[in-house]
């Protein structure tokens, strides 16, 4: 079967001498820049006229040069196809006017606030394939072990739901809805008034492609650039600030004690005040009722708005339950994003944004300039999977098999680590950091793990500004207790060995 080959080559005249060259270069042009992707088969050469408009033996001495030069690779009996590696190309010189427009998208990518965020997505985790056989303990925070979702549920109510498409298939317009599919934004309402005490209707939620894009739409909405004063936590979390800078605001570092945001730093000015007050990350502190108070007087009074990041606020252990930030009082300042990946899975690529009425027409025009909305196959299987009880379920499951992780990595720390780490208290989420007492050099002891397959984060990558505390975040949410015991055993071997 002839592949799928769809290129507008310019060709030299036919019979010219440059028939050769010319159709190398372009091929060869096409491999380089990824139009002809790895794997991608080539015309046969007996069809060289058709495709090439040259002839049989010019095409076999073009193909025979690349395949010397590695670009293409030939199977007996298959044909020839575009190698899976090819070399690297010669970098090409950068030609800048004064001034000319890649300045300002390069300066933009080397600010230190966009530079931890790359760095932070970066070090995700691998595809299978590209996963080393060696066993790997994962300390990293933000994961989620999908060996314990239920897919045989999720399934079987994603299956019920897609048959309810088929008798009445979606649209744009119905039964989508402008703000995301109906059943799953009146679940959510449910989910989040038992979980977290948010008291909203089903018209006070936008669906968004996970948290990330929900911050891309706040910043879209709220940062007039060059203007917007933007105040975040600091240590905090790097692709939520990346958001608000490519959006051209002015972001300000504002520092974290034991109460979570210190009020008192905010700058004059300020327009909008990122916070994680559950949770915060990656320190893992809650915001004290004080402050909480102190926040939303500051915002009511300076005509500002809060972004509260409610990201594992599922997850508690102890203490009585805390209202999440956005109560009836400050329903008209706030804006709560959530997300299901992690009391569900990251792949679904699904969260959304509790906001102001205000706010609401002109979140759902930017979110329609993007993508118009979230697959609707996805958006159904939740909603069934959250109103047949399934999520309430998995969340009490999953909150078990973490309390015995944390517990084993509190007892731990406490008993062997307690000379070189300091936990910090916390009652939430999936992972538990630790402060440094002494002056260390942590980020040589994580480069020393990722010697013995161990990974784990430092405070240094989630610092903006100045750094002011040091120490390690322990995630245990895709790390279990055997595991857990082998890479706290190589961090204290590794501790030992500092100097």
């Amino acid at each position: 079967m002839d592949p799928l080959f769809e290129f507008d080559l310019s060709l030299a005249a036919k019979g010219s001498r440059e028939s050769s060259r010319n159709l190398y270069s372009q091929l060869k042009a096409a491999i380089l820049d990824g139009r002809l992707g790895a794997g991608a088969r080539l015309p046969a050469t007996r069809k060289s006229a058709a495709f090439f408009g040259v002839s049989r033996n010019t095409a076999a001495e073009v193909y025979e040069r690349l395949l010397n030069e590695g670009y293409v690779v030939s199977r007996r009996g298959s044909g020839t196809y575009v190698a899976d590696r090819v070399p690297a190309p010669l970098p090409r010189p950068s030609v800048r006017a004064e001034g000319g427009i890649n300045r300002p998208l390069n300066e933009f990518w080397l600010r230190p606030e966009v530079t931890a965020a790359m760095s932070f997505w970066r070090d995700r985790p691998e595809s299978p394939a590209a996963r080393p056989k060696v066993s790997q303990i994962d300390f990293r925070p933000a994961l989620v072990d999908s060996r314990l979702f239920p897919f045989d549920v999720f399934r079987r109510i994603s299956a019920k739901q897609l048959r309810g498409l088929e008798r009445k298939p979606a649209s744009y317009k119905s039964p989508q809805g402008n703000q995301g599919n109906y059943s799953l934004r009146h679940a959510i309402t449910r989910h989040i008034a038992l979980t977290r005490a948010v008291a909203c209707g089903p018209d006070d939620i936008l669906v968004t492609s996970g948290a990330q894009q929900a911050f891309d739409l706040l910043a879209r909405v709220l940062v007039v650039p060059n203007e917007t004063i933007v105040a975040i936590e600091d240590p905090g979390y790097p692709p939520m600030r990346v958001a608000f800078a490519a959006a051209g605001a002015t972001l300000v570092p504002v520092g974290v004690d034991a109460e979570g945001l210190i009020v008192e730093q905010l700058p004059p000015g300020v327009g909008v005040i990122c916070v994680c007050p559950s949770h915060q990350f990656p320190l893992g502190v809650t915001m004290s009722t004080r402050r909480r108070k102190a926040l939303v007087e500051f915002a009511l009074s300076r005509g500002a708005v809060i972004i509260e990041d409610d990201y594992d606020g599922e997850f508690r252990y102890d203490g009585s339950p805390l209202e999440a930030l956005r109560t009836s009082d400050a329903a008209d300042v706030v804006f709560y994003v959530g997300t299901f990946s992690k009391c569900m899975l990251s792949a679904l690529r699904l969260g959304f944004i509790v906001a102001p009425e205000w706010a609401m027409p002109t979140l759902v025009a930017a979110k329609n300039c993007l993508d118009w909305h979230c697959s609707t196959p996805v958006q159904i299987g939740v909603a069934g999977f959250i109103a047949e009880g399934h999520l309430a379920h998995h969340v009490r499951k999953m909150r078990d098999i973490y309390k015995k992780r944390r517990r084993l990595l509190l007892n731990f720390l406490g008993d062997n680590l307690r000379e070189w780490l300091d936990p910090i208290p916390s009652f939430y989420g999936m992972h538990v950091a630790a402060e440094a007492r002494t002056a260390r050099d942590l980020d040589e002891v994580a480069a020393a793990l990722l010697r013995h397959n161990v990974k784990i984060h430092t405070f240094s990558r989630y610092y903006l500004g100045p750094q002011t505390k040091k120490g390690l975040i322990f995630g245990y949410g895709a790390v279990d207790l055997p595991e857990m015991n082998r890479g706290l055993s190589f961090l204290r071997k590794a501790l030992q060995n500092l100097p």
